[in-house]
């Protein structure tokens, strides 16, 4: 059956035809004149206008940070320990490396079990009971207060063990760890392609060698991002510390062995401390040590941002 001409060319407008035809452009500018383009323009440079005053604080802060810490600033700080009251000098090497050893054991905690917690709230059914129970408890961390972490903390490890230890301040921080890890690998795993995830199930692999080799690579960026997220938390928490691993003038080592078992300095509590002291060397110690713990929290966000981009272009 043959088309008729006039229906074959209201189907095919031709090469020629004018894809803007009976568009007014002049309507479509940008003119002040109009209410909608006004309240637009007003609008956006009320929201820009609040924005930039609300930040003001956070410039100012982080101004008096930098000037007041960097005037104190220097090599010694790291290599010498705190000093006694009305004692000159001194430093909180100690405090910098007993940071990391604490957090450092709270990730080696908090990472596997939030990762594969993630993996099994992402490939459980969504009639599942244990996972929707599972996803309520990690949103409902998600808001606990750091001191309550603390006080669990010191409930299971410190009247167990009978003292203050750097192990009892990980599992502390891992408590607050924990959440932020499960739902952003939650998040990444599930963001992953369907059709990676049929790829790997038609090339007859099993459900272990798909999530190991296709889900956990592929959603590699978002959970690194998390787990930064959680151990720029845990570094700048201090109630958890003073239940768990108090504080110690002290480094945190004999030779090359950690006393894990023992009170251990951190950057958060020597800051808590120093601060309210009536001794000007000490608030100045303070200050510096506030300015370290940020840079280490920056230097942190920004090594897991590399990561993350750099397994992205890899790809």
């Amino acid at each position: 059956m043959t088309m008729p001409a006039a229906t074959a060319g209201q189907l095919d407008p031709g090469p020629s035809a004018n894809p803007f035809a009976g568009i007014d452009f002049p309507e479509l500018e940008r003119s002040l004149r109009r209410p909608r383009t006004l309240i637009s323009v007003l609008l956006s440079g009320l929201v820009s206008t609040l924005t930039l005053v609300a930040l003001i604080p956070l410039f100012y802060v982080v101004w008096m940070l930098a000037w007041r810490g960097g005037q104190k600033l220097s090599l010694s700080l790291f290599t010498q320990l705190p000093p006694a009251p009305l004692e000159e000098g001194g430093g909180f090497g100690n405090a910098v490396v007993g940071t990391l050893l604490i957090v450092g054991l709270a990730a080696l905690v908090a990472v596997p079990f939030g990762v594969l917690c993630g993996v099994f709230l992402a490939e459980a059914p969504p009639e599942s009971r244990l996972a929707q129970a599972v996803r309520f408890g990690a949103k409902i961390l998600t808001g606990f207060p750091s001191i309550l972490a603390g006080v669990f903390a010191y409930g299971t490890m410190v009247l167990l063990t009978g003292g203050f230890s750097a192990v009892a301040g990980a599992v502390g921080l891992a408590v607050l760890m924990l959440p932020t890890i499960v739902l952003t690998a939650e998040d990444s795993i599930r963001m992953v392609p369907a059709k990676m995830r049929e790829a790997a199930i038609g090339m007859g692999a099993t459900p272990t060698q798909r999530i190991w080799l296709v889900s956990l690579p592929t959603a590699f960026p978002g959970i690194l991002t998390g787990i930064m997220l959680a151990v720029a938390r845990a570094a700048g928490e201090t109630a958890p510390l003073l239940f768990t691993a108090l504080f110690s003038n002290f480094w945190p080592f004999s030779g090359l062995w950690p006393h894990l078992m023992q009170p251990t300095a951190s950057l958060a509590v020597l800051i808590y401390n120093f601060s309210s002291m009536p001794f000007e060397n000490q608030v100045e110690l303070a200050w510096a040590a506030a300015l370290v713990l940020v840079l280490l929290v920056l230097t942190t966000n920004l090594a897991g941002q590399s990561l993350s981009r750099r397994q992205v272009t890899d790809r």
